[in-house]
């Protein structure tokens, strides 16, 4: 009975083999015919980007595809950063299109894999239809117009943080610099991000925006943590324009702000102006410049420090500080409605005209001045500490305007005949009036209603009568 069974079990194996083996054969031979039959074409039930290219050569494969092409080919990309467009890159700067030779190349592998086994499976699911060979269809560009526009953007926008410098010494402080936030403009996210639509084109052909993000980069030190005064924040910024001034009074002004630059007030300290400027003549490097004394506009030392004064009157206005006391010029000077409605100036002649104020703030005040000689800006930044204080300070109202009088000559033996020299300036009369009031929760720090008349002015010409 043994020898019976096991003769039966070779007898299977034998057939098992020769079917096997016929089966292979046949595989083979259909591969062989297949390849032969569609030579330099794809095989059957094998689609790229959904669309069925069975038998298709290249050729043809990019005639199927061609209107898609030019669809994409036809697109724009924006680029953007904070809302601006920043760089326009149409389909051809990118050299885009669609990649049917790695598509055909990937699909020509059906049927024609080095591993045999894998070659006549292949080749019996797609001769029979059993399975749909599917290949996606890619996007190929160039990506050196993407990084260019971002490398502009980044030398553009980018910036390091800044640490905060704070420096005492001999009662001012010689170094400040309050931090500064840095920016990181997200350029390798960009790239991924028009990648991403770029790829998306093969399924929906459009023209498109793409915002280029940034950050915000913390620097490691603050001013809160440079210094022992309470010093963290810009509490104002006060500015005036001194365009039209001679370069005397340029001058002038610009060597008086130097004298406050550094400069701290102390908290519950009331500041003069007169006292931290100190002497204003000649002796102090002071050119004549035109003043208002006696009521006449004549020559004098110092000559647009009054620039200064009205400088820091708007810095202290902003900031909520108590104004002490404060005078405004007999008339309307050009110079401090430049940028401004008449009421908002200040003027000093010490010793007896002063302007000061009272630092009712956390902390100490630092006040920093800088000067803008392209632009003929000055400003005076105070800083300090906040304290939630609201300030209302109300647009100056110009009313009862009167008219220049008549501009008035006078004899000048000092002058030669023929010559005519101006000394005063014709100015329009009137009032301004504002009102300034600082609160904290419920409580009223300060107000105050400026009520402030000019005087009109005449025009005074000095008439030469010398030989």
């Amino acid at each position: 009975m043994i020898p019976k069974k096991r003769s039966r079990i070779a007898l299977l194996i034998f057939v098992f083999i020769l079917v096997l083996t016929c089966l292979v054969c046949s595989l083979l031979l259909l591969t062989h015919q297949l390849k032969k039959k569609y030579e330099s074409r794809l095989f059957p039930h094998v689609s790229i980007n959904g669309r069925d290219v069975g038998g298709m050569n290249k050729p043809e494969v990019y005639l199927l595809f061609s209107d898609l092409n030019k669809q994409i080919q036809k697109t724009t990309l924006n680029l953007t950063y904070d809302s601006v467009i920043i760089a326009t890159l149409p389909a051809s700067l990118t050299n885009i299109g669609l990649n049917l030779d790695a598509a055909f190349d990937q699909a020509y592998t059906v049927g024609r894999s080095p591993h045999i086994p894998s070659q006549a499976i292949q080749t019996l699911l797609t001769s029979t239809g059993l399975h749909q060979f599917i290949f996606p269809l890619s996007i190929t560009y160039t990506k050196q117009p993407v990084r260019d526009t971002l490398s502009s953007l980044v030398d553009q926008y980018e910036k390091q943080p800044i640490n905060a410098k704070f420096q005492f010494d001999s009662g001012k402080v010689i170094e400040f610099a309050k931090e500064e936030n840095g920016l990181h403009i997200q350029t390798e996210k960009a790239v991924r991000d028009v990648d991403l639509y770029f790829q998306s084109l093969v399924t929906y052909p459009r023209s498109n925006v793409i915002q280029v993000q940034g950050f915000v980069v913390k620097p490691t030190i603050t001013l809160a943590q440079t210094n022992t005064y309470g010093i963290e924040d810009l509490l104002a910024d006060g500015v005036s324009d001194y365009t039209h001034s001679i370069p005397q009074r340029i001058h002038n002004l610009l060597l008086g702000t130097s004298k406050f630059n550094g400069v701290l007030i102390p908290k519950g300290a009331t500041f003069s102006f007169n006292d931290t400027v100190g002497d204003i003549s000649s002796s102090t490097g002071y050119q004549p410049a035109y003043i208002i004394k006696e009521g006449k506009t004549v020559l004098g030392d110092g000559g647009g420090i009054c620039q200064v004064s009205t400088t820091l009157f708007r810095a202290a206005l902003l900031a909520g500080l108590p104004i002490v006391e404060h005078h405004s010029h007999a008339y309307r000077v050009g110079y401090y409605e430049n940028d401004s409605k008449p009421g908002l100036d200040a003027t000093v002649f010490g010793p007896t005209v002063d302007f000061k104020f009272i630092n009712n703030t956390p902390a100490s005040i630092l006040i920093q001045t800088s000067s803008d000689e392209e632009n003929n800006k000055l400003s005076f930044k105070l800083y300090g500490k906040k304290d939630n204080r609201v300030i209302e300070l109300s647009a100056p109202i110009v009313s009862d305007y009167a008219s220049a009088p008549e501009p008035q000559f006078q004899d000048d033996p000092t002058l030669k005949k023929g010559v005519t020299k101006q000394i005063d300036f014709a100015a329009a009369g009137g009032r301004s009036r504002y009102s300034y009031k600082v609160t904290l929760g419920k409580e009223v720090l300060f107000q105050k209603d400026f009520n402030i008349w000019y005087q009109p002015w005449r025009a005074v010409f000095l008439v030469g009568t010398a030989d």
